[in-house]
């Protein structure tokens, strides 16, 4: 009788098992960089139908402990985990992507022929948006003004929102939606009109003084926005990203993702930080952090902002503009501002995230950091300083002193390099972009992006961080080559310290037993090829959750879980 028993339940387990042996896939590639140091190296994975990883081998032992698993062979192919771009800027590309795209543009008139094409398209009075324009790619570098866009266009408004983010351009029938009289000398918070000798406006408005102008365009529909959030992650799984940290969204925002979350149709994993001290960090303070069940979105984090950008001298400095005395850029939070905002989060368990680019605005962020944290500043805070691009030497190591993480986009230095030390000078610069300074200091870095600012392709960062160069290998060695990285140190800095920066390195940023599968098939080896090859390297397929968001060829899935 017990034999009976025995041999029932064996039939009965193994009808339960069999499901799921068949749900199991068992991947095989020519190797697998896992990222996991405990098993840096394999040739093949299994994971089950919830995406979660099983083991990691050969294909022969995993077949054979898998005998019914679908086998899924990338050949040649290497495997790498999913790409992290620690700091973007989701809606922001969308929204880009829907304008008029001014990025690369060499001269106004290149800026005025895309305008033009672009409102060929419009309804008569809507407003003109484009996004990317640097007048540092001119032949005069000087700031673009009103007239030049009210020749062409003197009754749609227009606004144009520099590369980074820090400045913006309109035109008189933009101004003249504003409400408030733009004239004069004052400036607002944090913020600076540009104006003429008789103090009239010129077009120019920088960091805070944006809003005067956002605030006085049309709202995007909920459609709009949404449809915005859908073409930045569809754009980012094209290129090889199954995450990204989302640097400062509003709680509409948020919503929207929520929306998108419920519906299935989130291709990667947003890790969402609040926008400054305003509803949505109350809403983690009132509610608590959040995460949605699907895994794919959550928010723990808020992101402030300490000064500007260092192309539009908006960056705060310590002491005065190599090019342009007398100036020391800004803040746009002020010192009280950022503590308040600081010790709100503290207390409520949220993650800080401090936008700072000059070295008084760094200085200014780890004082802050180091006030607020008080005794927990050695514990598991994992509070970030997002850019830290000039830092003063006295600052470099408090980095790692603090526990501060160094989130920082490669790209930024190969696009600044042309420039950069005339604003700063020859002493300053040693600071700048000092990612092996830091790293070799202790101090952890996360790497992204920014784009819109820099372009949504992480394979440009991996070059940038390798490199130290332009697209063509100019300048010779690379600019500042003692800050250079190696390939693994790179790619770290875009999966398993990415993952870290979120709080998901138990999850994700390397392929381990546990974890989930998320990773990315790529034709070539990126530890093995030249330099230069980093930058083209073939993104085959990427995958979320052990599912493929993205596969070269083939339509775009969102590849819900």
């Amino acid at each position: 009788m017990r034999k009976l028993e025995r041999s029932i339940v064996a039939v009965l387990l193994g009808l339960l098992a069999a499901p799921v042996l068949a749900q199991t896939t068992v991947l095989s590639a020519a190797r697998i960089h896992t990222m996991d140091t405990a098993r840096p190296l394999a040739r093949a994975m299994a994971f089950d139908a919830s995406g979660r990883i099983l083991a990691l081998g050969d294909a022969d032992e995993l077949q054979a402990r898998y005998p019914q698993a679908r086998r899924l062979d990338v050949g040649s192919a290497t495997v790498v985990p999913g790409l992290i771009d620690a700091h973007a800027h989701v809606g922001g590309l969308g929204f880009a992507m829907l304008g008029a795209d001014l990025v690369g543009t060499a001269s106004k008139a290149e800026i005025i022929e895309r305008l033009r094409a672009k409102a060929a398209q419009l309804k008569p009075g809507e407003w003109l948006l484009g996004n990317g324009w640097d007048q540092n790619d001119w032949p005069q570098q000087s700031f673009p003004t009103a007239a030049e866009l009210d020749v062409v266009f003197p009754d749609r408004p227009v606004w144009l929102s520099r590369v980074d983010g820090h400045a913006g351009w309109a035109n008189s029938a933009a101004m003249r939606a504003v409400p408030r009289d733009l004239a004069g000398n004052w400036q607002p918070d944090g913020g600076m009109i540009q104006r003429d000798a008789a103090g009239k406006p010129n077009g120019i408005f920088i960091d805070n003084a944006m809003l005067l102008v956002e605030h006085a365009r049309p709202a995007p529909d909920e459609a709009t926005s949404e449809r915005a959030l859908a073409l930045g992650m569809q754009a980012a799984v094209e290129h090889g990203l199954t995450g990204v940290h989302d640097a400062g969204i509003t709680l509409a925002e948020l919503r929207r993702y929520q929306r998108l979350a419920d519906r299935g149709q989130m291709p990667l994993r947003i890790y969402a930080m609040a926008d400054g001290n305003s509803d949505a960090l109350e809403s983690l303070c009132r509610n608590g952090l959040y995460r949605h069940p699907s895994g794919r979105l959550q928010m723990r984090a808020v992101k402030l902002y300490a000064d500007g950008a260092l192309g539009s001298r908006g960056a705060a400095m310590l002491e005065d503009y190599s090019d342009d005395h007398g100036n020391r850029g800004l803040l746009v939070m002020s010192a009280d501002e950022l503590a308040v905002a600081s010790a709100k989060a503290k207390r409520c368990g949220v993650q800080v995230a401090t936008h700072a680019i000059g070295d008084r605005g760094n200085r200014l962020a780890l004082d802050t950091y180091a006030h607020a944290l008080g005794a927990d500043v050695a514990g598991d805070h994992r509070w970030r300083v997002e850019h830290a691009q000039i830092l003063a030497p006295a600052d470099l190591a408090r980095f790692a002193q603090l526990h501060v993480i160094a989130s920082m986009q490669p790209t930024h230095a190969t696009s600044d390099m042309p420039w950069a030390q005339e604003r700063v000078g020859a002493q300053r610069i040693v600071g700048a972009y000092a990612w092996r300074q830091l790293r070799d200091s202790g101090a952890r870095l996360a790497f992204g992006s920014d784009f819109p600012v820099e372009s949504v392709d992480p394979r440009l960062g991996l070059y940038s961080a390798v490199s130290r160069a332009d697209g063509e290998g100019k300048p010779a060695g690379g600019w500042m080559p003692q800050e250079k990285l190696n390939a693994f140190e790179a790619l770290r800095g875009f999966t398993l310290d990415a993952a870290y920066a979120g709080f998901g390195e138990n999850e994700l940023g390397s392929l381990a037993p546990g974890k989930r599968a998320d990773f990315v098939v790529l034709a070539e080896d990126p530890l093995a090829v030249p330099d230069a090859r980093l930058r083209t390297l073939d993104v085959r397929a990427t995958y979320v959750d052990g599912r493929p968001v993205y596969e070269a060829g083939k339509a775009a899935s969102a590849a819900a879980p």
